[in-house]
Parts: C-alpha cells; structure tokens; sequence
C-alpha cells in the first residue's frame, strides 16, 4: 500500500491503459489537479515467466510540473520495496537520505512507465521545432528502485510528436501525445489501448 497522506481535494483529468509491445506489462494511470498543482499516479503490472511484479507509484508536481515528491511501491511473491522520494531546493530526497547524484534534476523519471515523459513534455511546453537541449533527470531504476541521472533531451516534431532521446542519442523514440501531453504511442514500445478521459469537474477526496 502506498503511504496513506492527507490528500487535498484532487480532479481527475484523464484515465486509461498503457500495454507494453512485450504483451507482458500493462498500467492503468490516472492525471489530477490538485489545489496546487498536479498528481500522476498509476499500477503497473508485469507479468514474467519466472516471477510476475506490481509497482504503484503516486507523483506529486507543482504547477509548473515541477516534480516535488513521489512514492513507489514494488511487489513480487517474495518481497515488498518501497521507495520515498521528496524534493527540497533541488536537493532530492531518497528514503529520507539525500542523493547527490540527482542534485538539481527537476524531474522524476519512471523506468517501467511512460507516464512521466509527460512532466518535461508539459513543463517546457516546447514550440513546434524546438529542442530543449541536454537535461538530466532524476531515473529510478526497477525492480531495484533506486534514483539514478539520466541525460534526455526532447524535441517538438508536431504540435503533438516528439523525438525523446537519452544516453546521448544512444536511445531514440518518436512520442505521439494527447492534448494533455500524455503517450499515446511510445514509438510502438507502448501504446494507449483506452483514450477514455473525464471532466475535470470529477473530484476524487
């Protein structure tokens, strides 16, 4: 179970399902506003023919999508990892022991997930044909669970495509987003298989 905090008023945006190209991994995920700012929180199930696992995560951003603060859960049939990550000054926060070597990154960035190419979309709200250059996101690594840098950089081909790239180009992958910057097809590694959304007026306690 994710830790139980006092969760303000929050307005579900859009819900739906990613597969993974494998047939192996598929998530449920669901954007909200809340008073200030937005929340991501999703379960992703991965089925493996040596041992299947369950990791639900909830992320917390300002409302400049800027990552403030995330928990992820991971279960398999033997074992129960949960990581606690908080934002202060730039200073990332993980477990509550500081690691230095995200210092500065502004985004989280899930390795099981297509959920968070959404943060850097939405906060740098690229004009079509602009890159945004080198940046360095605060990765956390799975089934492990443990913050790592990464370089990325993304570039706006279309009003709704992007190119993402990481490792220094050493990965590529062309981004077909929705309105609300959310993956629609992850260069055919994910894609949406329910578009569904609802009103922002649907207020979750």
């Amino acid at each position: 179970m994710l830790p139980q905090s006092k969760s303000p008023r929050l307005n579900l945006v859009s819900a739906g399902f990613w597969e993974n190209q494998s047939g192996r991994t598929v998530e449920r995920f669901e954007l909200l506003t809340a008073p200030t700012g937005w929340w991501l929180r999703g379960t992703i199930v991965q089925m493996d023919d040596a041992e299947s696992a369950e990791a639900r995560y909830e992320i917390r951003c300002d409302s400049a999508w800027r990552t403030e603060s995330a928990d992820i859960v991971l279960r398999t049939s033997g074992a129960q990892l949960d990581l606690n990550v908080r934002v202060e000054s730039g200073h990332w926060y993980e477990n509550g022991r500081i690691n230095e070597s995200v210092d500065g990154c502004i985004d989280i960035d899930l390795g099981w997930s297509p959920s968070t190419n959404t943060l850097p979309i939405r906060r740098l709200n690229l004009a079509v044909g602009q890159a945004s250059g080198s940046l360095t996101a605060a990765w956390v690594s799975f089934p492990d669970l443990t913050l790592q840098p990464l370089a990325q950089e993304y570039s706006r081909l279309a009003d709704q495509r992007y190119l993402y790239m990481s490792n220094g180009g050493s990965f590529k992958a062309e981004l077909l987003v929705d309105k609300e910057g959310l993956v629609v097809d992850y260069d055919n590694l994910w894609r949406r298989v329910d578009r569904g959304s609802t009103s922002p007026s649907n207020q979750l306690a």
